[in-house]
């Protein structure tokens, strides 16, 4: 099998241009409408907003797409998460997740999934196949996992699961469709956050499901319309509008962490590295079979929390700040939110600035850490 290649984001950027007519807006409409002109009996057309609007449609039809699959957006990428653990377990399912992906994967699934009788099971991604997926209904499994950055093959994985009767979905968040395509690599599903790269400006919460299996797609259409967890119109046109320029934005953050991993990886300051593209990571050959690119996270270990605040927050070029993929460089010290990481790790989201700026930034602010 082929690695999968990303889709041509000059299409994308016409998709609807090339269906336009004399007169026609170019950028898209927003349209704010709870109610919908309904007279007589109802013949199957938009009726009410809660099911219907035009603005979000678009938006999936743009990342359906990017996907080549049918999509349902979503007002964040847990509210996806959700749709798509709903949409395919029921009291006394079984389901394994990654014990160190997103930890908010983790807490909907025990707060929420164990009370209604669904089994929880948790497994590191860099051993996730270890164990095999014998009675195991959903497998939801995150590569490269948030913040560490380990990967599972999912090809392996997607093979192991449907050989034993399971499906498999998939967390592309760190990606994007641009950088990774797990339904090529034999996921069921896909779900990401749209609030990181494809909206790219911090302004927008949004996240979508792509699938090609019409009863899961289905089941989480209705969890949406019947739940109500339906994405606002403006905030649907704001990820529309991010999406037209993902593409350059995530080839120049993708270049950028590149040349920056290397350089890190170099400074005595950086105790431990974490980057796919780096040769020596120890997930790079599976990350050149079956990711398109590298990607703009890099974590860094450093040897203390102070050293890791420190460093973030003297930088003049990074923002202290949760979350990823915005155009300006972010990071954060993830062991304040109670992940498994030393107190001195730090995930580096790349943004849009000027490599060699930006690497001279950096590298002044760890200077400084060892005068």
């Amino acid at each position: 099998m082929d690695k999968p290649t990303a889709p041509k984001p000059g299409a994308m950027l016409h998709l609807r241009g090339n269906t336009l007519s004399e007169g026609d807006p170019v950028a898209l409409p927003l349209t704010h409408s709870s109610m919908y002109h309904v007279p007589g009996d109802w013949n199957g057309g938009p009726s009410y907003g809660r099911a219907d609007n035009a603005t979000w449609e678009h938006l999936e039809h743009v990342l359906g797409y990017l996907e080549d699959a049918p999509v349902l957006a979503f007002p964040s990428g847990m509210a996806a998460i959700t749709a798509s653990l709903f949409a395919t377990v029921k009291a006394g399912s079984r389901i394994l997740i990654p014990s160190d992906g997103y930890y908010v994967t983790r807490r909907l699934s025990e707060r929420f999934l164990q009370n209604l009788g669904v089994e929880v099971e948790q497994r590191p991604t860099a051993s996730f196949a270890e164990g095999g997926f014998e009675g195991v209904d959903v497998v939801f499994a995150e590569t490269p996992s948030n913040p560490g950055l380990d990967l599972c093959d999912l090809r392996a994985v997607s093979d192991a699961v449907h050989a034993a009767g399971g499906l498999l979905i998939v967390d592309n968040t760190t990606m994007t469709p641009l950088g990774q395509r797990p339904l090529e690599l034999g996921a069921d599903v896909v779900v990401a956050s749209d609030t990181k790269a494809p909206g790219g400006h911090s302004d927008v919460l949004m996240g979508h499901l792509a699938t090609r299996n019409e009863d899961v797609l289905q089941a989480a259409r209705d969890w949406r319309m019947i739940g109500g967890g339906i994405p606002g119109p403006q905030e649907a046109w704001l990820a529309h509008r991010g999406l037209e320029t993902l593409e350059v934005r995530f080839d120049r953050m993708c270049n950028t962490a590149e040349v920056l991993a290397e350089r890190l990886a170099a400074h005595p300051l950086v105790q431990q590295i974490r980057f796919p593209g780096l040769a020596s990571d120890p997930s790079h050959e599976l990350a050149k079979q079956q990711m398109v690119r590298f990607g703009f996270l890099i974590s860094i270990t450093l040897y203390s929390a102070g050293q890791a605040d420190a460093f973030i927050n003297n930088c003049p070029l990074i923002r202290a700040a949760t979350s990823f993929g915005g155009v300006h460089t972010s990071a954060e010290r993830r062991a304040r939110w109670g992940d498994a990481v030393a107190p001195g790790f730090v995930r580096i989201s790349v943004g849009t600035e000027p490599a060699e700026e930006l690497w001279s930034a950096m590298a002044a602010s760890l200077d400084a850490l060892q005068t």
